[in-house]
């Protein structure tokens, strides 16, 4: 057949891409017809019936219906051709039928199997179904988002009351507040917040997030206790007065209202959380300056919780627990806080690695834990940490004086370099634990790893295990919220 020869495609026919050596060309995929050369002779002989004039208008409007086919097959079938395709090709590359006979024959023709071509064409009705499925679906599910959006123009009761709860003049005017609402909605956690000062609102921040525990560093310039991390970031403003003392008797003001249907005030007092009024919140104060020489400032400055009852205290024989919890750590004296045996309301933070017990929990008679006499470490207080005096031991804190157990994580248990802690590491955890526990102290550990940010959820999981008390945390939205569990950003940040 000569190459020059003029052939008609149909609609929904792709056209041969090429033409081999003896000037055929081979079928596609799909079609219906043979190898044979029969339509090609049907199309020379339908062309040579045609009259000699006729010959250049039939070719004219040729041209014309096959590039009308070419733009209807570009706007509308080719992206669904390559949809049926890519499936098909999938679909061919993972299931190929027993007995398929290949594109072409040994001998070069290119007669092929009708199996294909069924299989083919079932999927493809297949394909079909399970689209127009989804697209049923999105339309159902476009007409009910349009109900919905429609729905929320027209508000009833329900949305009325809940929008004008509160306002002036209407039904629901002062039912929105009440005296101890400052905390509402508020569930205390057992977290402290580490070098709380630097929150952007210091103290709120973190009973916002439910802490019931903040720390303050303190230094003792020209008579007056100003708050920071380093000298350098002490400002004027920025005193223990103004950043805890002063809000704190705000705060627990309003905890224990008087009013004309509560002429008194309750007792034991508020604290102030009010989803929990019994629980406490500890002021830790960290001494930055010589302890003796700053000591009676630091209690001259909580006079305004000491009298109005507001402070835990010992009282000689027991522990009365009160809103407010003051522990004393860094260079806070030990021997002044203790010296009153009678009277005190300042507790102390016990060296947690000085207490560290040796061996199983004993018990005595009456299933009580025996005041441990051994420990496995007995190394000397982190700097800024515990008293200065190395000679105190560890039987000397319990509740009447300390309230805190801490020390450093990473010089106590060190670091999990394997990213888990090893088993040695797990039994001097568990031992110091213990110890504060026997003496009853809350143990606690500060400096934990915060990078990456799994190890840290991995290390804080461990910790509420084993039995810690406060976690010591910076990032005070993960640690409250607990969700600690693996993401892969974690492994990085």
């Amino acid at each position: 057949m000569p190459s020059s020869s003029r052939r008609f495609r149909s609609p929904g026919r792709q056209p041969y891409d090429r033409i081999d050596q003896q000037g055929t060309c081979p079928p596609l995929l799909g079609s219906q017809h043979d190898s044979s050369n029969t339509s090609h002779d049907d199309d020379q002989d339908d062309a040579a019936e045609l009259k000699p004039g006729a010959r250049e208008s039939f070719d004219a409007l040729s041209d014309i219906e096959l590039e009308d086919q070419r733009h209807y097959r570009r706007r509308f079938w080719i992206p669904w051709s390559l949809l049926q395709t890519a499936v098909f090709r999938w679909w061919s590359g993972r299931r190929k039928p027993k007995g398929a006979v290949p594109l072409f024959d040994s001998n070069g023709s290119n007669s092929f199997s009708q199996k294909p071509f069924r299989r083919s064409r079932k999927c493809r009705w297949l394909l079909n179904a399970i689209l127009a499925i989804f697209a049923m679906l999105g339309v159902v599910q476009f007409f009910i988002l349009l109900c919905g959006v429609m729905v929320s123009f027209f508000p009833d009761d329900f949305d009325r009351a809940v929008d004008s709860w509160g306002l002036r003049g209407q039904q629901a005017d002062d039912l929105t507040h009440w005296p101890t609402d400052s905390t509402r909605d508020i569930t205390p956690v057992g977290c402290h917040s580490h070098n709380d000062y630097w929150r952007r609102v210091p103290l709120y921040s973190a009973l916002q997030a439910g802490c019931i525990g903040v720390e303050a560093d303190v230094w003792l310039v020209d008579e007056e206790l100003y708050v920071g991390h380093t000298e350098s970031a002490l400002t004027p403003t920025r005193t223990l007065r103004s950043l805890y003392i002063n809000p704190l008797v705000n705060i627990l003001e309003k905890q224990n209202p008087i009013t004309q249907f509560h002429k008194e005030k309750d007792h034991p007092l508020h604290g102030v959380f009010d989803t929990d009024p019994s629980q406490t919140l500890v002021l830790l104060v960290d001494f930055k300056t010589d302890g003796p020489t700053t000591w009676p400032y630091f209690i001259s400055q909580l006079s305004p919780l000491r009298d109005r009852g507001y402070l835990t205290y010992f009282d000689g024989k027991e522990v009365v627990n009160g809103p407010i919890t003051v522990v004393a750590t860094g260079e806070a004296p030990f021997d002044l806080l203790t010296s009153n045996s009678t009277y005190r309301y300042v507790f102390f933070d016990a060296p947690l690695d000085q207490l560290a017990d040796e061996g199983p929990e004993d018990t005595d008679a009456d299933g009580l834990p025996v005041q441990a006499t051994a420990t496995s470490k007995r190394a000397s207080p982190e700097p800024g940490q515990g008293p200065s005096d190395t000679s105190i031991g560890p039987d000397s804190y319990n509740p009447t004086n300390s309230y805190y157990a801490s020390v450093s994580f990473k010089k106590s248990i060190g670091f999990p370099w394997r990213f888990h802690l090893s088993s040695k590491q797990m039994d001097l955890l568990r031992a110091q634990i213990r110890g504060a526990h026997r003496r009853g102290l809350k143990a606690r550990y500060w400096g934990i790893p915060s990078w990456p940010r799994s190890l840290r959820n991995h290390i804080w999981s461990v910790l509420v295990r084993e039995g810690v008390d406060l976690l010591n945390v910076d990032d005070l939205r993960s640690a409250t919220r607990k969700d600690w569990r693996m993401r892969p950003i974690d492994l990085w940040f």
